[in-house]
């Protein structure tokens, strides 16, 4: 999976910290943070037969915020609303 740079953005989390990649994301005032993920061809074929997807959080043992995966950067569509 690769993280993906759209025109909304407007924040880069992690960006000046060498351990992680740099996540390229949107902040809006109520802080909903949305970042774009593209599957390569593999992993799209594996979702379409098994229609799983996993998501992995490092929390470090703190307590975790919620989550949400979407295929829509559009808040109303991904039912957020």
């Amino acid at each position: 999976m690769d993280i993906v740079k759209f025109k909304e953005c407007n924040v880069v989390l992690g960006e000046k910290q060498p351990e992680y990649l740099p996540l390229p994301a949107h902040r809006d005032k109520d802080g909903l943070v949305t970042s774009c993920w593209r599957l390569n061809w593999k992993e799209r074929i594996i979702v379409l037969f098994i229609g799983k997807v996993y998501l992995q959080l490092m929390t470090f043992n703190t307590p975790i915020q919620p989550q949400r995966m979407s295929v829509s950067i559009k808040v109303e569509e991904a039912g957020l609303t």
